[in-house]
């Protein structure tokens, strides 16, 4: 993980946010530095899903500030969105057109070179099949059209990348292979906010754990150098006691 005093890549800072009357983020406090992935954790109706808007454009809160290298992605939205890149939990890409071919249209949307010499390194960054490469999508599994999705991000090279329930639905062999993308996008210093139910997942390659309850960080851990978090310890505090993730 970077450490280090430079500006987080990712913050959210006293953020308040309600729907009509009803609170959902209550001074919310979060950071992200590049090089670091950070898994958000919380049960329905905590506020994970508002997170992202905020950080989005989607929603200005009442009272805080976000700021997504440096930009608020409210008065500065398209700025802001430059700097990342979105996995929501199903990956929207064209099933018509091959792998290339979407990374290829998004990228020209951005504004990017859309040359093989920076999409092929992407594709093969993420381990997908060099033959599925000039496949159309629509034969693709999940866990092949997330690949796809962190190998665009990858040829954007943005700085940050915002994950919303990545596993869910993936079996326990593509879990492992959604980790290793992940490793991939830290020793790219990019920081990755990984929105998640999964503790499992979430412990094996966060280097730290927010706990989200009523709209703030409840708790937040940090796995020790060289060392893993306690998978046993976390369960038995936030499952055992009735915490929703």
């Amino acid at each position: 993980m970077a450490q280090g005093t430079a500006e987080p890549a990712i913050e959210l800072a006293g953020v308040q946010h309600s729907y009509g009357t009803a609170p959902v983020l209550r001074g919310l406090d979060l950071s992200v530095q590049r090089g670091e992935i950070y898994a958000l954790l919380g049960g329905n109706g905590a506020g994970k899903s508002t997170t992202l808007s905020a950080l989005l454009g989607f929603i200005a809160p009442s009272s805080g500030s976000v700021r997504v290298c440096g930009i608020d992605p409210v008065s500065d939205p398209r700025g802001a969105r430059a700097q990342m890149a979105y996995v929501p939990e199903n990956v929207s890409l064209y099933d018509h057109l091959t792998a290339r071919e979407n990374i290829a249209y998004f990228l020209a949307l951005a504004g990017h070179d859309t040359g093989a010499s920076v999409i092929e390194p992407a594709l093969g960054a993420v381990g997908l099949d060099s033959q599925a490469w000039d496949r159309r999508m629509s034969g693709f599994s999940k866990g092949m059209r997330q690949k796809v999705a962190i190998a665009l991000a990858l040829a954007r090279d943005v700085p940050v990348l915002l994950l919303d329930e990545p596993t869910s639905g993936l079996d326990p062999r593509a879990v492992l292979e959604f980790n290793g993308l992940l490793d991939t996008a830290r020793e790219r210093q990019v920081a990755v906010l990984m929105v998640t139910h999964d503790l499992v997942s979430a412990v094996d390659i966060a280097d730290r754990i927010g706990f989200l309850t009523a709209g703030r960080i409840e708790e937040e851990q940090q796995a020790g150098e060289g060392a893993r978090f306690d998978l046993n310890a976390l369960h038995d505090r936030y499952a055992g006691t009735g915490q929703a993730i």
